[in-house]
């Protein structure tokens, strides 16, 4: 009988081993656990992502109950004292450029030829309490922050970062690579005037909204004939000027549009977009919400809010163990044809996760395999039989 792998084992055919040994060796990363190596630290975390076991007794356990499985994973026997020390030696940057390869990976699956290039950019909060005292304190959360850049066509994050919760969102911002023809959207805790000129001079387009401290002075009122959009309505919409003096003064185009949200009152959105229209860019900003829902699936559905140590080097790997298992599951789904939803799919690959089966009809059941073959002919046709 041919072989079939798992479903646990399909979702790790992305990965290149070699490559992935390529990163390890130039990052010397399995220098402390040669032993247990950082392949089978991946499968381990991954697992404990997948699978829901929120513990290192759960996840050793549970993973050692299918050693027929290791094999063709490619890894053996957990333990739980070992699986902790590497949680807290491994270079986290093995697991960073993982997740980039995915991403990359991710964005090829799609054809966005002659599709306008949008990113999201924003940071969710990742609490700590009181178990890990040496957290930063931002004024409301001990703990640290999970910072994305994401594509909401293809639904792929393109870029994460793993701070401390102290650490401004706008710093991290400021990083991220500006493409031309790009429009980067961003909430208001991205206020900084030299990043939005970067964003300008670089031929891309910003929008986001606007502080109540920012004083601007309307130069042009702009007519639009199309003022409805869904959930929302323009208000006004015209060209302006910053009015503060000094250094903070910012010789760019920009534009100011008011708009009335059927459930939220009134927002002011800031562009240096002149070429779209109002309407266009409300329904830009409110696409932001696209990452607002991959925090809180991620967090509801992935394991980040219990974890498997309480150093700082352990809740990174698993911040991106999370990430990278994110991707695992949106790149087997469009590889498959998989049209349920996100949810669904990764409620099926929990409970399946080392089930026999092809992963494309995991949404359906079994084949039937009755005892006795069907008549293959017609009730009203005879059939010829030798003995």
């Amino acid at each position: 009988m041919r072989y079939r792998d798992s479903i646990f084992g399909r979702l790790f055919e992305p990965i290149n081993r070699r490559q992935f040994q390529t990163v390890v060796d130039r990052l010397d990363g399995d220098a402390y656990d040669k032993s247990f190596n950082s392949w089978d630290h991946l499968v381990a975390l991954i697992y404990a992502q997948l699978s829901g076991n929120n513990s290192l007794r759960a996840v050793v356990a549970g993973f050692n109950a299918n050693p027929q499985h290791h094999y063709h994973l490619g890894t053996g026997k957990l333990s739980r004292s070992t699986l902790s020390d590497a949680n807290i030696r491994r270079p986290i940057s093995i697991f960073a450029e993982t997740f980039a390869a995915l991403s990359a990976m991710a964005s090829r699956q799609l054809r966005s030829e002659g599709e306008e290039m949008v990113r999201l950019i924003d940071a969710s909060p990742i609490p700590l309490g009181k178990v890990c005292s040496w957290a930063a304190w931002n004024g409301r959360i001990r703990g640290m922050k999970l910072h994305v850049v994401y594509d909401p066509k293809g639904d792929v994050p393109k870029c994460v970062e793993v701070t401390a919760a102290n650490v401004n969102d706008v710093e991290i911002g400021r990083q991220v690579p500006i493409h031309a023809g790009t429009t980067y959207v961003f909430d208001k805790g991205y206020c900084r005037f030299d990043w939005w000129q970067k964003i300008n001079d670089s031929k891309a387009f910003f929008v986001t909204r606007l502080k109540t401290r920012i004083r601007l002075r309307a130069v042009k009122h702009r007519t639009n004939r199309k003022r409805k959009g869904d959930g929302f309505k323009i208000i006004t919409d015209d060209e302006v000027k910053l009015v503060s003096k000094g250094d903070s003064r910012l010789p760019i185009p920009l534009r100011r549009i008011k708009v009335r949200r059927e459930k939220g009152g009134v927002i002011t959105l800031l562009t240096n977009d002149l070429s779209r229209t109002a309407v266009e860019i409300a329904a830009l900003y409110k696409s932001r919400w696209q990452i607002e829902l991959l925090f809180r699936w991620i967090k509801q559905h992935l394991d980040i809010r219990k974890f498997l140590g309480i150093n700082d080097n352990a809740i990174r790997l698993q911040v991106l163990a999370a990430m990278i298992a994110y991707l695992l599951l949106r790149i087997a789904a469009r590889a498959n044809c998989i049209k349920i939803p996100a949810l669904r799919l990764a409620e099926l690959v929990g409970q399946l996760l080392f089930t026999r089966r092809v992963l494309a009809t995991i949404d359906k059941p079994p084949p039937n395999n009755p005892s006795h073959s069907k008549c293959r002919m017609a009730p009203n046709q005879m059939e010829f039989c030798y003995g």
